[in-house]
């Protein structure tokens, strides 16, 4: 009999993270976020090392899961080496934005550069 998914993979295994000595699960949506950052910024890492490559990074209304010190650590972070790319409704939370990145706005079909 068919089931129309995949029973076994990477998908169903159970991976517990911890947080100062704290399961991970019972963390704030902050740290949540945090912890799925922390490996993507390790994988990419890995992609450097393995590939001599840069990969871009994606990130979708990241900002506003996170407090002001994670969102200035993570902008210092991915200034310094890595292409990123982060779509946001509001500019409210990148007030604090290191020199050497560039806001572009996208407005009625129009892009204008910060």
């Amino acid at each position: 009999m068919f089931k129309k998914n995949t029973g076994v993979g990477p998908h169903r295994d159970d991976i517990t993270f911890y947080i100062n000595g704290m399961d991970a699960s019972f963390g704030s949506q902050g740290q949540h976020r945090s912890l799925v950052l922390s490996i993507k910024l390790a994988e990419i890492e890995l992609m450097e090392s393995i590939t001599n490559e840069s990969p871009i990074l994606l990130l979708d209304d990241v900002m506003s899961e996170l407090d002001n010190t994670r969102q200035l650590k993570l902008l210092e972070t991915i200034s310094q080496s890595i292409q990123t790319f982060i779509t946001t409704t509001s500019l409210d939370h990148l007030q604090n934005l290191p020199e050497n990145l560039s806001i572009f706005n996208i407005q009625n079909g129009q892009i204008s550069v910060n």
